[in-house]
């Protein structure tokens, strides 16, 4: 029996398999809402076949926004904008819906990748002034952060707990806080992006001290059993900077806390990176942080064979593979992925017709 395709719960959440559709953010939006791509991008994942699915990097303010053209979910016009893409969804599939809530920091007001990517300054009709832990740019020659106060972090704190009320109000089956990828909460946490002098920088307990209070704000609002996951960057990818150890002792942290799920990535902080990439680069990774911890922990990066994304799991490696990229490209990875393996996918009756004459057991009714 595949490994790959058995159930998992966490908390009240339940899925069929151990497949996860990472969020991928979609540049779509407008003034923070979703529009008919989102429709037509997820409504295709949702039949996949996987067992989660993560809507994109939601901000949870405007200047929180990594592009002017990001989802949000800050007030009243985005959670509206929401809610006939979620009923599209759950009107013809079961699969179980994440939500991943965020903050951009100083990577924050840059323009659509394909537009080049690059930081839009203030006073631009589709730039803001950005903030961060310390007001140290992501790239040389870019216009500085500026260093949040107390004030200011509390309002960010209280903005991700407001939108995880929002994300209930929407019917979303779990959160995920975003604290990779170099955003604001991964600046916090790692030295080379916070250099503050006060609680909230120096050692590594005053570094994880407002990523923790950001997820404590967040499980105050939510029920006791609702799964509230993080993902994380295991490594800089720079000498200096944050590292495994330090991930261990960040998801031992939020372990502590009633973190239901850690999805370990890896960089994003620095231009300086050197990312050795290659198929399941990260999973070591994940395997690290597995042996350090109870929670379920979650593997991605160049996971595209479907052998492959079996042995991680049935290894131990990761209790859960993600999948992005690889899913953009194949989105019925998991249709093929358990016709390899000789396991059962869910679909809907109205692809049923369409099973494989030589895969008679692949799909069951969804």
């Amino acid at each position: 029996m595949s490994k790959l395709f058995t159930p998992i719960t966490s908390g009240s959440l339940s899925m069929p398999n151990r497949v996860v559709i990472a969020p991928m953010c979609q540049y779509s939006a407008e003034e923070g809402r979703m529009t008919d791509w989102h429709m037509i991008h997820l409504g295709q994942l949702a039949l996949s076949g996987a067992g989660l699915l993560t809507i994109e990097a939601t901000a949870v303010s405007p200047e929180g926004r990594i592009t002017h053209a990001d989802t949000g979910l800050w007030d009243e016009a985005t959670e509206a904008a929401m809610v006939p893409v979620l009923q599209a969804i759950r009107r013809w599939s079961d699969i179980p819906v994440a939500i991943q809530l965020a903050h951009a920091g100083r990577k924050a007001s840059t323009e659509k990748p394909w537009l080049s990517g690059a930081q839009i300054l203030p006073g631009h009709p589709n730039g803001w002034q950005t903030v961060g832990p310390t007001a140290l740019p992501f790239a040389s020659g870019e216009n500085a952060p500026e260093a949040l106060d107390r004030a200011g972090m509390d309002r960010i704190r209280d903005a991700f707990a407001e939108v995880a009320r929002r994300s209930l109000r929407l019917g979303f089956d779990a959160i995920q806080i975003h604290a990779a990828h170099g955003y604001l909460l991964h600046q916090f946490l790692s030295p080379l992006s916070n250099r503050r002098e006060d609680a909230w920088g120096g050692s590594l307990e005053n570094r994880m001290r407002f990523p923790l209070e950001v997820f404590e704000a967040v499980k105050a609002v939510v029920p006791s059993d609702y799964p509230v996951s993080v993902r994380v960057s295991g490594t800089d990818w720079v000498e200096g900077g944050w590292d495994v150890g330090q991930t261990i002792a960040f998801a031992q942290e939020l372990q502590a806390r009633g973190c239901a799920a850690i999805h370990v990535s890896s960089g994003g902080l620095d231009p300086r990176q050197q990312i050795p990439v290659a198929p399941g680069y990260q999973v070591p990774l994940a395997r690290a942080v597995k042996a350090a911890v109870e929670m379920p922990v979650v593997a991605v990066g160049l996971i595209t064979d479907f052998e492959h994304a079996e042995s991680i799991v049935a290894t131990g490696d990761a209790d859960m593979v993600a999948l992005a990229r690889g899913i953009l490209y194949d989105p019925r990875w998991p249709w093929h992925a358990a016709a390899h393996l000789g396991a059962q996918v869910p679909a809907a009756p109205q692809y049923l017709r369409c099973q494989p004459r030589m895969h008679k057991e692949l799909f069951r009714q969804a």
